[in-house]
């Protein structure tokens, strides 16, 4: 693969290419005008280099923030020494600063002048519009009608043109180009565009001088821009360092991308790591990241929410599902070869909607057996449901919802099913008041398959 990788173009080779990245090519069975991007071509993947990196280092290194990489309060509880890389403290919350502050700064000047536009949802919109704002070079961002309006507003607060079209990212990215191609701005993928690469990269540079005699790293993979730029940065100053990915179980597209030998689409279902939601990996950052990466799992929806959880309560950290599928890999036991290592997790983004926060922490007590559901047959005389609750009180357990029926049963007309969700201590707690339901009732279903 090394072999192959190194006879592709390399990122300065890209620079030859039109200035706003987009080409037409006809389709010949029904003749209708086709856009592609020429930055990334499935045809000619570019394997981003690490003087790349180097260079993206210099040219940002006043423009973002160097963000702390600190020993992490879950060291001895893991059995794994985890340093966070804490990129959600960049100004608009996620790594994406890097790569879009690079891309800007090497557009030519009469690029500069009419522009660039990308399609996003979220953390690369903002990326841009905050960083297009302060180099004075006009940004336009086209989002789909899905995207949140919190980040709607703010890309527009940074002064961005924000169009908002298209039902998903694909119908935005389709009107996002269509509008380069006639305003002759420059179309910047956001996680496969060679300077993006490069420009992510300088976190991995950033994490091997702040943290000495690194065992591994463990990045998030989305469309596999973090991970390829990292990979490279890492890989070439220290090659015994594992770089491992982690992904979200409903949205595998690298894994999915090596099994094939190549980018391919993948299905994509609602996930809480929504920044990861990719259905096919950039081709340069796959031709970048596959001979240097050097495992990939995936994790379940209920272990990103416990990473959350944790990262909440013990690191006073807010992350988006995506900055958290890292920790989450490690929570569910998914790399166990790192077991007393030394190992850095980016927590690469913290633009989780408020909602969507309070799901993911109900998600993560239940997954942590803190916040259990049950179902309890008791008696409908004066004082049946009065005995349970005080059973539940005196076991120092939190009630937190309660509902009875009585229309539904087939048993006892002197009977109600009362069913309860309630908030334990930890997972033994809750353990302990089944037990003690079970001696006193003799219909008791436990967990979250009882109804």
């Amino acid at each position: 693969m090394k072999t192959e990788a190194n006879k592709m173009p390399t990122a300065e080779d890209s620079l030859e290419k039109p200035v706003n990245g987009v080409v037409n090519s006809k389709n010949h069975d029904d003749n209708e005008e086709e856009l592609k991007d020429e930055f990334c071509d499935p045809e000619n993947p570019i394997v981003v280099r690490f003087q790349d990196v180097s260079a993206a280092a210099y040219k940002i290194k006043n423009g973002i923030q160097r963000t702390p990489c600190q020993r992490s309060h879950m060291s001895a509880m893991t059995g794994v020494e985890i340093f966070f890389k804490k990129e959600f403290l960049q100004y608009t919350g996620s790594f994406k600063e890097r790569g879009a502050r690079y891309t800007l700064l090497m557009l030519p000047q009469e690029q500069k002048q009419r522009g660039v536009i990308a399609a996003s949802a979220g953390n690369h919109a903002l990326a841009l519009s905050y960083h297009g704002k302060d180099l004075g070079i006009p940004v336009f961002v086209v989002m789909p009608i899905i995207a949140p309006i919190m980040k709607i507003s703010l890309c527009k607060q940074h002064g961005a043109n924000v169009i908002v079209t298209g039902a998903d990212l694909g119908e935005s990215k389709k009107y996002a180009m269509k509008l380069a191609q006639e305003k002759g701005l420059q179309y910047i993928n956001g996680y496969d565009h060679p300077h993006i690469l490069a420009g992510q990269g300088t976190m991995g540079l950033e994490i091997v001088e702040q943290v000495p005699d690194i065992d591994a790293v463990v990045v998030p993979v989305g469309g596999a821009g973090l991970i390829a730029g990292t990979a490279l940065a890492v890989k070439s100053l220290y090659p015994h360092i594992q770089v491992i990915g982690a992904e979200a179980e409903r949205c595998a597209s690298f894994k999915a991308a090596i099994d094939a030998g190549h980018p391919v689409y993948t299905k994509v279902s609602s996930t809480l790591a929504d920044g990861l939601a990719v259905p096919t990996v950039g081709v340069n950052a796959f031709a970048t990241a596959r001979p240097l990466v050097d495992k990939v799992v995936t994790v379940s929806e209920d272990y990103i929410a416990l990473a959350i959880l944790r990262l909440i309560e013990l690191e006073k950290a807010v992350v988006e599902g995506a900055g958290a599928t890292g920790l989450a890999a490690i929570l569910a036991g998914k790399l166990p070869e790192l077991e007393g290592k030394k190992v850095v997790i980016p927590l690469c983004g913290g633009n989780i909607d408020t909602a969507v926060l309070g799901r993911c922490i109900e998600r993560g007590l239940a997954a942590d057996g803190r916040l259990c559901r049950f179902i309890v047959q008791v008696s409908d005389r004066p004082g049946g449901i009065a005995e349970l609750t005080k059973l539940i009180a005196d076991a120092g357990v939190s009630l937190k919802d309660i509902f009875h029926e009585r229309a539904w049963l087939r048993t006892d007309i002197f009977s109600v099913q009362v069913k309860c969700v309630v908030e334990t201590r930890d997972e033994e707690h809750g353990k302990e008041l089944e037990k003690i339901l079970r001696e006193r009732y003799d219909h008791v279903a436990w967990g979250p398959h009882n109804a």
